[in-house]
């Protein structure tokens, strides 16, 4: 045996010949490779097992990282391997169901999921969903322009088959007529096995023509309320191009701070609808009901603005919101997002609004006119990236309780009830009310907003049920209750104490 030292290396032989291998700088560089190499790969194995097995608890882990610390999403894509795909289900399909759905992006989004539990209740393969056209926004927008159509498709097989389009048999072109239909709104479960899956017996495929509110908020059977929730916060992914210009978005603004997206729906179309036109010129409020009228499918015609109003049934006006805002507190150094299209009465409405608040900002203004032109004149784009900024904001809140506004909110609420304050609108209007005829000073004006406001900031409660007026109650999509309360008592979290009414 000897023992030879050269360059502080110590090689022990044994009646062997022995020869120095000295240790250079390559066989250590490969070395820590190799241990790299071997960590990341355990690591994203492990993402993957957490994301199959509870997608949730990896979601919530995400979302606390702020986007300024996340590696750019094409880095992303290139460091995390996609996680494995789920089994396909197994089973026998009762026939194609095809759908038209109607209406803007959120309430567009929202039917999507309900006709996935249609489809997945009744056994059937349903076509990728074809969206609206033809209403009041012209948006030519195809689903895959919008959603990730691949991923839609492989993340939700495990319950439901989906194709992009129909077998040829069943096209126009060999002369098949599918069979077109309404489902009754706000149906449950016992409606669409008793009277709508007789109907694929007889025609294969049935086309329903709209979709929007056509099943229950509740009385739905557990796992499918909870495949609600899937396809809405992991089976609708926006296309790469929308969620990477939404993420530069989202961290243009983090970067500056915390910020408020305002959902401020003081839009055309919502005042020509709604009847709304208080703070309206004459000629104004004329050009609105020319325009309601111009559209067969707005069926009220006549509207007493005023007294809508007094209902709480109005939009806040800009002017309206800007007294609101500043009576919760918040002051001329808050950071607000503004999360809607064009605002009717453009700038002149909104100069009080930037008076109070100069750090108002809306996409146009963040981005670079170059990176805007592919989206504009796509409305439900545009929209999708006011979703994305309002999802991520600090504290969201919409002057409407319309379809964004319930769908953001119930998103939030998924993602760690984070802060959005709902108005109420009809107390609201009586508190402005008095406050700008001078009955009501400024002190007690602010004090009694934030009282009313205590119990509406995005706290956990429970749905509200009204039998026999399903429009009436809450929202399933608001307050998806059934998939909030993993990991923890449904009751300590969504008592019986824990109630609101929204306007």
């Amino acid at each position: 045996m000897e023992v030879r030292s050269e360059n502080n290396i110590q090689v022990r032989c044994d009646k062997i010949p022995c020869q120095l291998i000295p240790r250079t700088r390559l066989q250590v560089w490969f070395f820590r490779v190799c241990s790299s190499i071997l960590l990341w790969t355990c690591l994203i194995q492990l993402l993957a097992v957490c994301e199959l097995w509870h997608p949730r608890l990896l979601t919530g882990l995400t979302n606390r990282i702020p986007w300024t610390s996340r590696p750019p999403l094409r880095l992303q894509h290139s460091l995390h391997s996609p996680p494995p795909l789920p089994p396909p289900r197994n089973y026998r399909s009762n026939g194609f169901l095809k759908v038209s759905c109607n209406g803007g992006l959120n309430q567009m989004r929202a039917a999507i999921c309900d006709m996935v539990i249609v489809a997945r209740l009744l056994n059937l393969t349903l076509v990728v969903p074809e969206l609206d056209k033809t209403s009041f926004w012209a948006d030519p927008s195809d689903f895959g322009d919008i959603f990730d159509v691949s991923h839609f498709i492989d993340s939700l097989r495990d319950e439901v088959r989906i194709i992009k389009r129909l077998p040829k048999k069943f096209s126009r072109k060999y002369g098949f007529q599918a069979f077109r239909m309404s489902p009754v709104s706000w149906s449950n479960a016992k409606y669409y096995l008793e009277q709508i899956l007789p109907l694929f017996s007889k025609h294969k495929v049935v086309h329903f023509n709209r979709t929007d509110t056509r099943l229950a908020n509740n009385g739905i059977q557990l796992d499918l309320q909870k495949l609600r929730c899937r396809v809405n916060f992991q089976g609708l992914k926006f296309t790469p191009e929308i969620e990477t210009l939404g993420y530069k978005l989202v961290r243009i603004l983090q970067d500056k701070g915390p910020f408020v997206a305002l959902h401020l729906r003081y839009e055309m179309d919502m005042l020509a609808f709604s009847g709304c036109t208080h703070g309206c010129t004459v000629e104004e409020a004329e050009e609105l009901k020319r325009l309601r009228y111009a559209y067969p499918w707005w069926r009220e015609k006549e509207i007493m603005s005023e007294e809508r109003r007094q209902q709480g049934l109005c939009p806040l006006t800009p002017e309206e919101a800007t007294l609101v805002l500043q009576a919760l507190g918040f002051d001329k150094d808050t950071q607000i997002y503004i999360a809607s299209g064009e605002i009717f009465g453009s700038e002149r409405r909104l100069a009080s609004l930037r008076a109070a608040f100069p750090h108002i900002v809306k996409k146009e203004t963040i981005l670079d006119p170059a990176e805007l032109p592919q989206f504009q004149n796509h409305s439900s784009q545009m929209a999708a990236l006011d979703f994305m900024v309002s999802v991520s904001s600090n504290t969201f809140i919409p002057t409407y309780y319309g379809n964004m506004a319930k769908v953001v909110e119930g998103h939030r609420r998924y993602l760690g009830f984070k802060r959005s304050i709902l108005p109420d609108r009809k107390k609201l209007v009586e508190l402005l009310d008095l406050h700008q005829n001078g009955t009501l000073p400024w002190n007690d004006f602010a004090l009694a907003v934030r009282q009313v406001h205590e119990k509406r900031m995005g706290q956990p409660f429970r749905r509200r049920i009204i039998p026999d007026k399903p429009k009436e109650e809450d929202y399933f999509y608001a307050n998806p209750e059934e998939c909030l309360c993993e990991g923890t008592k449904c009751e300590d979290l969504v008592g019986p104490s824990n109630s609101s009414t929204l306007h």
